[in-house]
């Protein structure tokens, strides 16, 4: 916040101070956003077949990489050497957010549909409010408590395809535990760059975080022949990667932040919520896959619990 600015008084441009036409195109960039995200889950269920999970968590991010050095360097002419207790953090982030979840996340989609799967990384949001709370001492209201019980139940009922007893009976399968451990690796990365990031630049963040996980997955994908594999993979399959390290990666972060920057985070905020919707009728319109009632119940659960987690956390600061 500028230190001159009036107390009480918002960072961010209220949305009435911006013109027409540049607040539609904000709104139009934050929801393709949302498809874009959404159409990760298309992808990687689509990659499956094609090519083995680590390496295309790895071109996925090689090419996300190339293309957030350009922006880095068009930027700052250069690429600002890291501090040295920003080290440390960079190189967690690189783990959590891009190694270890895209592992989970290429892995699960071998085993289970994008739309599950998207429907069950709806839950992020409400993981980060329960581990915030434990290990920040954010305050949980009565209101954030009761949107967390019911994206929940929402994400048994998808796990469970609308038979909740199979959790007791047969437990989770591999592939929804895959995907639960895509959420656990973004709450790791959220908090971890809540924590200890503050002095970089959300691009600079980004693009180290990137380079570094690109890195750490170097090896895995080694281990599963990507060089020899290379001249195998169909186009198909460059295309897929190219959205994903482009389009789901480079271009979705970058919109969002400038829907940060204009119209404030927790509007921009709003459209993340717009992701499992999308996943699911993407994967419905181009895999062919089947919109049950349990899918489309669970859907609205966690959406209705997403929005009852995040509405409280709006401050005085925050408000548009």
């Amino acid at each position: 916040m500028p230190v001159n600015m009036p107390r009480g008084k918002s960072p961010f441009p209220t949305v009435t101070d911006m013109p027409t036409s540049s607040l539609l195109l904000t709104y139009i960039k934050l929801t393709l956003m949302a498809i874009f995200w959404g159409g990760t889950f298309i992808a990687g269920r689509s990659l499956a077949g094609e090519l083995p999970p680590l390496c295309a968590a790895f071109l996925r991010f090689l090419i996300a990489s190339a293309a957030l050095l350009i922006l880095t360097l068009a930027q700052h002419r250069h690429l600002p050497r890291l501090k040295g207790n920003q080290i440390l953090p960079i190189l967690l982030l690189g783990l959590t957010g891009i190694t270890s979840y895209n592992i989970c996340f290429f892995k699960g989609l071998e085993l289970i549909e994008a739309g599950r799967a998207a429907v069950i990384i709806a839950n992020n949001p409400v993981m980060i409010a329960i581990f915030a709370t434990i290990l920040l001492g954010e305050k949980l209201t009565a209101v954030k408590a009761s949107g967390i019980a019911i994206s929940v139940c929402g994400a048994i009922l998808v796990i469970t395809q609308g038979n909740p007893v199979e959790l007791v009976t047969h437990g989770i399968g591999r592939g929804e535990l895959l995907i639960f451990g895509c959420v656990a690796s973004w709450v790791a990365y959220s908090l971890i760059g809540r924590i200890t990031l503050r002095g970089l630049s959300p691009l600079l963040a980004v693009t180290y975080s990137s380079l570094a996980g690109t890195a750490m997955l170097f090896p895995a994908a080694l281990s599963q022949r990507l060089l020899s594999g290379l001249p195998e993979y169909p186009l198909s399959a460059w295309g897929w990667l190219a959205f994903l390290g482009l389009f789901g990666t480079v271009v979705a972060f970058i919109w969002y932040y400038q829907g940060i920057q204009r119209i404030g985070p927790i509007r921009a905020g709003q459209f993340i919520n717009l992701v499992p919707a999308s996943g699911v009728v993407l994967a419905w319109l181009i895999l062919d896959e089947p919109l049950t009632g349990s899918l489309a119940s669970g859907l609205l659960l966690v959406l209705v619990g997403i929005y009852l987690t995040n509405r409280q956390s709006r401050t005085a600061t925050d408000r548009n």
